[in-house]
């Protein structure tokens, strides 16, 4: 199942942020095969990290739950709230993402 993850940053962790971005990448590249979509939450300016959203399969909320807790982001204390739905996608995607090859 789609698990979505909502994930808000602390105020003022955009240099930590920024500095584990790469670990929190090569993080997501484990489960790559598994990202229905994945990016950072943005400010009304368009470039300030504010957070996270993703959207993953996993076999279980348990499942879901576990990664988030071994996530960069999540050990560092780069985010302030987050929480994790189901989600079913029911809607063939057109904005924001490439075509399909």
């Amino acid at each position: 199942m789609l698990y979505t993850f909502f994930l808000l940053d602390k105020p003022g962790s955009k240099e930590l942020r920024l500095q584990l971005r790469p670990a929190h990448k090569a993080y997501l590249a484990q489960v790559a095969e598994r990202i229905a979509f994945a990016g950072p939450l943005l400010a009304d300016d368009g470039t300030s990290m504010i957070g996270s959203l993703l959207s993953i399969d996993f076999a279980s909320r348990d499942d879901a739950h576990a990664w988030l807790a071994n996530e960069p982001f999540t050990r560092a204390g780069v985010y302030a709230s987050s929480s994790i739905h189901a989600f079913e996608n029911l809607w063939p995607q057109k904005a924001g993402f490439p075509p399909a090859e």
